[in-house]
């Protein structure tokens, strides 16, 4: 069995502000050790319950999170970017099972620590062929046109609730309970390591047992609509073409698979920053 663990660091352990997850800021030293060890922490449950080939994939930001001096050696690491995959760098490789940890809920969740999708600076919401969604559901779709099921989620209590809905029966391991964007009840890191670990372990237990969830089929043709926040984001990313304006603020990319249509949303919200 091989596994992937696309790990971003909204959701990590302790983190509730945006200054946490970011590289300039004298904080983000500390939360990067937590990254790790939350990561850590779903390798050793991975590696107890009998996976033997684990790939962690550093999704957030410029990719260079996770310090690998301090990472589990029974993982490889996938760092840096721009890659093929961004967050799931590696699913092409044969992977069975997934993991997203320190994920957050979609933009616009009530009571979610750093809710956004993709890019807070730019997106407003995303729908995936009709439906709302979030990073969850966006990397799960992709997730799916490679055969691989994603079987556990940590975060907060919103992103659990949004994974549970878009993934029913996938484990969730929550590491703290939003109150709101920047606040929190955070759980200490002998807590939420147990909890990732024992989540986990339970997860690839489900799978192997043939009780896990199914990978997401995304129905073809593929239709993404993204909505950003101001309409001269839209019009920048209307310079890509293939690109349908549909409003002042939403535009839709059609695409034949779920990694066609991943590339070229990334590719869209690039061209939309300011």
């Amino acid at each position: 069995m091989k596994l992937l663990i696309a790990a971003d660091m909204e959701g990590i352990t302790g983190v509730t502000r945006i200054e946490h997850t970011q590289s300039t800021h004298p904080e983000y030293q500390r939360f990067r050790r937590l990254m790790t060890a939350d990561v850590n922490a779903a390798i050793q449950g991975a590696a107890a319950a009998g996976v033997e080939d684990i790939l962690v994939a550093d999704g957030h930001g410029g990719a260079t999170n996770i310090l690998i001096e301090e990472l589990d050696p029974r993982a490889h690491l996938n760092s840096g970017v721009p890659s093929p995959f961004a967050m799931l760098q590696g699913i092409d490789s044969g992977i069975d099972a997934v993991f997203l940890i320190g994920y957050h809920a979609r933009m616009g969740t009530a009571t979610a620590i750093l809710d956004h999708t993709w890019s807070s600076a730019n997106v407003f919401n995303v729908w995936l062929n009709g439906k709302q969604v979030g990073e969850v559901g966006l990397n799960s779709a992709v997730c799916g046109h490679f055969g691989a099921s994603v079987i556990l989620v940590s975060g907060d209590q919103a992103v659990s609730a949004e994974a549970q809905d878009f993934i029913p029966g996938i484990e969730t391991a929550i590491v703290k309970i939003a109150a709101g964007r920047h606040n929190a009840e955070c759980l200490p890191l002998e807590a939420t390591q147990t909890i990732i670990r024992e989540a986990a372990g339970r997860a690839i237990e489900r799978f192997m047992a043939g009780n896990a969830p199914l990978p997401v089929k995304t129905t073809r043709p593929i239709s993404v609509v993204l909505e950003f926040i101001y309409s001269d984001m839209a019009d920048k990313a209307m310079l890509m073409p293939g690109v349908t304006r549909l409003d002042g603020r939403r535009v839709e990319i059609q695409a034949v698979d779920m990694p066609g249509a991943y590339r070229a949303a990334r590719a869209a919200i690039s061209l939309a920053d300011r």
